[in-house]
């Protein structure tokens, strides 16, 4: 994966915030997790959607911006539309 230093401080404060969940109960525990894995997934879900959009923006072409993202080309097409308000990117 990546040797960003910047990414490795992230991982380490996520994995901070992990492990003081380690005396909470059970239920607030998972709840917790839960939210954290949503809350993650929504910033970096844009994140890598804006990045594919910039890289489309400056002529990259759908293959190459999937194979950097670790996804097709079509589920590239995909957000891409979804992205834009396109009805190909509708549910």
């Amino acid at each position: 994966m990546s040797d960003d230093p910047t990414v490795g401080f992230l991982k380490a404060d996520v994995a901070r915030f992990c492990a003081g969940l380690d005396d909470l109960a059970p239920a607030i525990r998972l709840r917790l997790v839960v939210e954290l894995r949503r809350a993650l997934g929504e910033v970096t879900d844009a994140a890598l959607d804006g990045a594919m959009a910039a890289a489309k923006a400056e002529g990259w072409g759908l293959r190459q911006i999937g194979e950097l993202a670790g996804l097709s080309h079509e589920k590239v097409r995909y957000r891409l539309a979804r992205r834009a308000g396109e009805p190909d990117g509708s549910s």
